[in-house]
């Protein structure tokens, strides 16, 4: 049927993607906005596209080879692109198809001037935009042109740079199709892109608009810097005028021309304030309508405004949907808890039910609202005390957003907030004795729940868990195991001011603190040397390793001379340590003892690293290493006026701060215990309701939330759509960058150190253990490719307890994210190693293999190659 190649512009909607691709839909929809003027048109539709590729059977060898090309092998992809390009412009188009196209040209103007533009299936989706990865014609005129644009329009599809994000986003090139859409052509004497949110802050209150003269290629293709107008509230608040030297212009037969532009004219605003302003409101209906923020290209045609296409911003990092017009201010969980990765919504609905404040989630990630607390002065200086000593660039952000008087409404006072001051001392007695408590308690507390979760399945199960969260709950918030993290975190900063003041000293705790007890996460990382220890002299066993693919391998390893030993050694590592992982606070991660082919590369390191004895000599140096220090500080002070109180003082808070400072990283193990158990009941209940034929695949349950999984175990019940819809946008949030602090106006704040005393050229983050080591940067991604030698500094996004055993044999370590008491600077403190953390984009400046100096004690890093 000739009808089904060709859909009038204004029948195209929403829903319509498949037939009329990304652009179409939108420009369909666009046009049925009151108010809105959009150039009339039609879409030649994807079936005109796949009856093309039906003509050349050989495509899809063709396509079969690009899909299988590395897409960072740039040559292969620009001779294959190329290839499949060239057979689709070859291609004559079929009669009817061609008849069905100049009918519609002639309905809507055959001699007209026409823009041709590409509209693919996989563009301005709200996850990715593909902006400018297929081709726009404009000012084409007769129908022989047009037929001529409609064939690039359709190998435009597999341009290199088109052909390049589909892999990177995950698309499949068999699976995207190409409409084309024809609109008559709109002659403007200015032309831009009007953002109804700022793309460089987030910030959903401020609209963006550039501006310049001619048609708005000239913007598009980087011709010239435009004009720039900030608005917000109805006003333009800012304005950059730009030196327009160049605009492009339509030919009077076709095509255009790039022209020099009237010097008296070049500096001339493009729009004024009032059509600025009237174009942002044309915006915020736009905005509406779709129910995001729009990147929106506009033609100026005498006095009114022509929309030439919307798609979502893709950049945004999402505002948490909290249901009220009142002000919010977030501070990210990620960032605290050294995991910015996103989370799946089993994995984050389980963190906030267990959570001891409440939390909001927005692209994957978690964030608490700290706006009533900021409101209170009382509460505010606290929360500000302790996020500050936790990571300065938390605190800089919120004080940038209280330096606006009227964003956070002032409240009275709700009471004392956040922890107590430094220095204050802590109830509880310096007695190894309280930690044993404590570690003793947890450890019964996860040994009921592992006996009693046993018989639960079912709803039954979800109404136990529910029950077993406020266990959970009560034993994070046990007073005294709260009482002894802030005893050993008070007497760390103590140590830190006081001989800081006294004798000059940076950071001292950092020594004093090597090798202290009860540090489960230290421990990890020292047994794996033990492991490696009973590896290391059996050769057969180490080669089988070497060629570990799988998590079989443990019963591969018995039919070996060593490998029973081997087996057991891992085992018991794992009976010990297997609940952990990288991105532990998400349930849905595969813990060690789900994938321990996780621990190979990192076992072989310490083979090939270490002498036998490593964990046991490295503990000792640290521990006689604290002694000395201890001996010189204290002696130091006694040969100061009022010496002897003094060094009494700081004995007592050196005995205090070994004591505790071990036990901050136990409440963390303990909830990963918990979790472990809790999943591993979940799981079972997913096999159960994929054996019933309610699910297909039991990891399907990671996309829903705790709440919706324990709906399908009541009613045997799943929104297949819904499970896959969750899983397109966990994908896409791995492309956003969540802020440390979040306002509900959709400003993305990282914050600032604000120093004066860094070297020129030098990374700035935060000094949180003492030192200086030059070594080779290794800039790690993700924990299952690092290949560390003896010496190598440590560079990554983030690490949490699961990245300890890598710190055993590294000799620094440079994160994005961290603070003085997050869990990768408590670790590099205990093994004396030199970091610095929050460095921003610290794997994008710092490169593989590039050599650079770590001042741990200063807090910068220095590229020395």
């Amino acid at each position: 049927m000739i009808e089904q190649y060709v859909l009038d512009l204004r029948e195209a909607d929403a829903a319509q993607v498949a037939l009329v691709g990304g652009k179409g839909a939108h420009l369909g929809e666009l046009s049925r906005i009151d108010g809105v003027q959009v150039p009339g048109g039609f879409c030649v539709t994807t079936n005109a596209f796949r009856r093309i590729m039906a003509e050349a059977p050989s495509i899809d060898d063709q396509l079969d080879r690009l899909s299988r090309v590395d897409p960072d092998d740039r040559e292969a992809v620009r001779t294959l692109s190329a290839g499949i390009r060239r057979t689709i412009e070859e291609i004559a188009v079929p009669d009817d198809l061609a008849t069905a196209i100049t009918r519609a040209l002639a309905r809507s103007g055959e001699e007209a001037a026409y823009a041709v533009r590409s509209s693919a299936t996989a563009e301005d989706l709200p996850t990715a935009s593909f902006a400018g990865q297929q081709d726009t014609y404009l000012n084409v005129v007769g129908a022989t042109a047009v037929l001529r644009h409609v064939s690039r329009c359709w190998a435009s599809l597999f341009t290199e740079r088109a052909v390049t994000y589909r892999r990177r986003n995950g698309i499949d090139h068999h699976t995207v199709h190409m409409a084309v859409v024809v609109q008559r052509m709109a002659f403007s004497h200015a032309a831009g892109i009007l953002f109804t949110a700022d793309p460089v802050s987030g910030n959903r209150t401020v609209a963006t608009v550039d501006a310049g003269f001619g048609l708005g290629e000239a913007l598009v293709s980087g011709l010239v810097n435009p004009d720039v107008f900030t608005v917000r509230g109805g006003e333009v608040v800012a304005r950059t005028i730009g030196a327009k030297q160049r605009a492009v212009h339509a030919l009077p037969a076709g095509g255009t021309e790039e022209v020099a532009v009237d010097p008296q004219r070049q500096e001339q605003p493009a729009l004024t304030d009032e059509q600025v302003v009237r174009l942002v409101h044309l915006g915020r209906r736009i905005e509406a309508h779709f129910g995001r923020p729009q990147d929106i290209e506009w033609c100026l045609v005498d006095d009114g405004f022509r929309i030439v296409q919307s798609r979502p911003i893709t950049t945004l990092f999402p505002v948490p949907e909290i249901g009220d017009q009142e002000n919010h201010v977030y501070v990210s969980v990620g960032h605290g808890q050294m995991m910015t990765d996103p989370m799946k919504p089993l994995g984050f609905s389980m963190w906030q039910l267990t959570a001891m404040v409440p939390m909001h989630e927005a692209g994957g990630r978690l964030f608490v609202d700290v706006t009533r607390r900021l409101g209170s002065p009382a509460s505010r200086a606290a929360l500000l005390d302790a996020l500050g000593k936790g990571d300065p660039l938390v605190r800089d952000a919120l004080e940038t957003v209280l330096e606006r008087d009227d964003f956070i409404p002032s409240l009275p006072d709700a009471g004392p907030g956040g922890p107590p001051a430094a220095g204050a001392p802590a109830p509880i007695e310096t007695d190894p004795a309280v930690v044993a408590e404590l570690i003793a308690r947890s450890e019964a507390s996860v040994a009921a729940l592992e006996r009693d979760i046993r018989t639960k399945s079912g709803p039954a199960l979800f109404d136990f868990l529910l029950e077993a969260f406020e266990e959970h709950k009560r034993v994070l918030g046990d007073p005294l195991s709260l009482q002894a993290i802030m005893a050993g975190m008070e007497s760390t900063w103590w140590l830190n001011d006081k001989l800081g003041e006294w004798l000059g000293e940076k950071n001292a705790a950092d020594t004093l603190t090597l090798s202290a007890p009860d540090n489960i996460t230290s421990e990890m990382g020292l047994a794996l040397l033990d492991v490696a220890d009973v590896i290391r002299p059996h050769a057969e066993v180490v080669a089988f390793l070497q060629g570990v693919e799988d998590d079989g391998f443990l019963d591969g390893l018995a039919k070996l001379a060593g490998g029973t030993e081997a087996r057991d050694a891992i085992e018991a590592y794992l009976d010990r340590y297997g609940v952990r992982c990288v991105g532990e606070i998400d349930i849905t991660r595969p813990r060690w003892r789900e994938r321990p082919s996780t621990l190979v590369p990192v076992i072989l390191d310490n083979v090939r690293n270490f002498e036998p004895g490593a964990a046991e000599r490295r503990f000792e140096q640290g521990l006689q290493k604290a002694r000395r220090k201890e001996r010189e500080v204290l002696s130091r002070l006694r040969a100061l006026p009022d010496g002897e109180r003094k060094a009494d003082e700081a004995k007592r808070m050196i005995d205090r701060v070994r004591t505790f400072i071990g036990y901050r990283e136990y409440p963390k193990y303990g909830i990963i215990s918990r979790y472990f158990v809790y999943k591993q009941a979940l799981l079972a209940e997913a096999e159960r309701l994929v054996r019933a034929d309610v699910l297909a695949d039991k990891e399907d349950v990671f996309y829903l939330t705790f709440q919706e999984f324990h709906e399908v175990a009541r009613s045997n019940r799943v929104d297949g759509r819904l499970v896959r819809q969750r899983e397109e946008a966990f994908r896409s949030y791995h492309a956003l960058t969540p802020p440390r602090v979040l306002t509900s106006d959709g400003e993305a704040l990282t914050g600032s150190y604000r120093r004066d005393d860094v070297p020129a050229g030098a990374l700035t983050g935060l000094a949180v253990s003492a030192g200086t080591v030059e070594g080779r940067a290794r800039v790690v991604l993700d924990m299952a490719d690092a290949d560390l030698e003896a010496g190598d500094i440590l560079v990554t996004p983030f690490t949490d307890p699961s990245w300890s055993p890598l710190f055993v044999g590294i000799a620094g370590l440079v994160t994005e994210v961290g603070g003085l008491m997050t869990h990768g600077a408590v670790i590099a403190r205990e093994y004396g190693l030199p970091a610095v953390v929050g460095v921003e984009q610290a794997t994008r400046l710092i490169r593989d293999g590039q050599r650079i100096r770590v001042h741990g004690a200063d807090g910068y890093v220095e590229i020395l190659s």
